[in-house]
């Protein structure tokens, strides 16, 4: 396969933010299996990864030296993310080595997080918030969880981020607005679930008490890439034990993974750029 008057190889390589949880790493190591037949279908995208930015292997460095052994010449990075954040805004492009940023690398360095800059070339595509995916996602499994939408209220618990919550409060806007035109469930609040909160039960808790102030049910959904214990059951599973009406709450410890619309967007989005690799 020829791009130019180069011999092209190009790769796709999956990243994520990583989790020390096995259920966790599983759903996304299950993601690149099942995307895998449409994303190598024609033999024009000749192997496939998935990377985990933190906490484990196989990292986002040692999946890229694999690819420069094997010789490849190009790697379509996709980052498994909803939206901006640091990650990939910062740290992924310091790993790589597109960005040289002092601050980011001292970080990555304390937490002993590889940077590696490989001899192929690399090519980010955007996040999932590009698309509608999440607004279907969620509304998908509102309405499973729905029973009386006028009666009901919406709860959104995200990880959550200092630097781009603004973007995220604006996103979960978005998804709100959906599920209300889908579902029927008009009012909605938001919360977080991890370092922005200090991973605090009592911040789900919160924004559930302030659904029941105003409706007669809270339908609570996680707005996490996948499953994980400490998350969907730890945190968020504890501070909806501790709402004053329990009863009230309608809960599912679920996560956007699997979701054929995730799959078949990673097939697309790769075949988007392998085209303008090769006619580039």
């Amino acid at each position: 396969m020829r791009y130019g008057s180069k011999e092209a190889r190009v790769g796709v390589l999956l990243v994520n933010h990583g989790s020390h949880s096995e259920t966790w790493r599983q759903a996304l190591t299950d993601l690149e299996s099942r995307v895998r037949n449409g994303v190598m279908a024609d033999g024009r995208i000749q192997g496939m990864r998935t990377a985990f930015m933190e906490y484990t292997e196989p990292s986002i460095a040692t999946q890229l030296k694999q690819f420069d052994a094997e010789g490849f010449t190009d790697i379509i990075i996709v980052p498994i993310f909803l939206t901006v954040s640091p990650h990939t805004h910062n740290d992924i492009p310091n790993i790589i080595g597109q960005k040289e940023d002092a601050r980011t690398i001292e970080m990555l360095n304390a937490e002993k997080i590889e940077r590696y800059r490989p001899r192929a070339r690399t090519y980010t595509v955007p996040n999932l918030d590009f698309t509608d995916i999440l607004m279907r996602n969620v509304a998908h499994r509102v309405k499973e969880l729905s029973m009386h939408s006028e009666r009901e209220g919406l709860v959104l618990i995200g990880y959550g981020d200092e630097t781009y919550e603004k973007e995220w409060g604006d996103l979960f806007d978005r998804v709100a607005n959906y599920v209300n035109q889908e579902v029927g469930v008009s009012d909605y609040t938001y919360g977080w679930c991890g370092h922005i909160v200090r991973y605090s039960p009592e911040k789900t808790t919160e924004a559930v008490e302030r659904i029941l102030s105003r409706k007669e049910k809270a339908i609570v959904i996680p707005v996490l890439v996948a499953h994980d214990e400490m998350f969907q059951v730890r945190i968020i599973g504890r501070g909806i034990d501790q709402v004053s009406n329990r009863a009230s709450v309608v809960y599912r410890p679920d996560a956007i993974l699997p979701d054929v619309n995730v799959e078949q967007w990673v097939i697309d989005i790769t075949a988007e750029y392998l085209n303008l690799i090769l006619n580039g």
